[in-house]
């Protein structure tokens, strides 16, 4: 078995451990996840005093048969036509989130794009470059990490693209 990094051993997540082990200036937010609020997104907009515009989601898509990862703002929502098209697909639909979370690893309302198990193609929604700092899900419900939108790009090997609408 695998040894685990101290990082880990203190209750870090893979995104957090990737996000030390690349030296990325960073900021782990944490706050009460509540089981009954209706969005994540919002709730950790919410809890951490953000604007929503600044919070992004990480959502599972299946484009032409190919899992691809969309960041998107969570005040609105993924223009899946524009997702398969910043890809060169030709059709994209929500991934089936079972098959999401045994593919990242992490569970639904906590996929950070961030230390997935199988690294997957990423499309970031373009607005996130409007802001020096964007917050997105550190791969926990209730665990949110602030960095600079182009370090979550090189990371992640992310295109840019507009995909968000709303």
């Amino acid at each position: 078995m695998a040894k685990k990094s101290k990082k880990q051993q203190a209750g870090g997540t893979p995104a957090t451990v990737a996000l030390t082990a690349a030296g990325v200036d960073h900021t782990v937010h944490s706050y009460e996840h509540d089981p009954a609020h209706p969005s994540y997104g919002e709730e950790a907009a919410e809890a951490m005093g953000v604007s929503p515009d600044r919070v992004f989601k990480t959502l599972v898509a299946d484009v032409d048969g190919a899992l691809t990862v969309a960041v998107v703002p969570v005040s609105g929502t993924l223009d899946l036509k524009a997702l398969a098209a910043a890809v060169g697909g030709k059709r994209a639909a929500m991934a089936d989130p079972a098959l999401a979370e045994r593919t990242t690893g992490y569970v639904r309302g906590g996929i950070s794009p961030l230390g997935q198990r199988k690294k997957l193609r990423t499309v970031l929604d373009e607005s996130a470059g409007a802001h020096p700092t964007i917050c997105v899900s550190a791969g926990r419900r209730g665990l949110e990490v602030e960095l600079a939108p182009a370090d979550l790009a090189t990371l992640t090997k992310a295109v840019l693209a507009p995909i968000g609408r709303g």
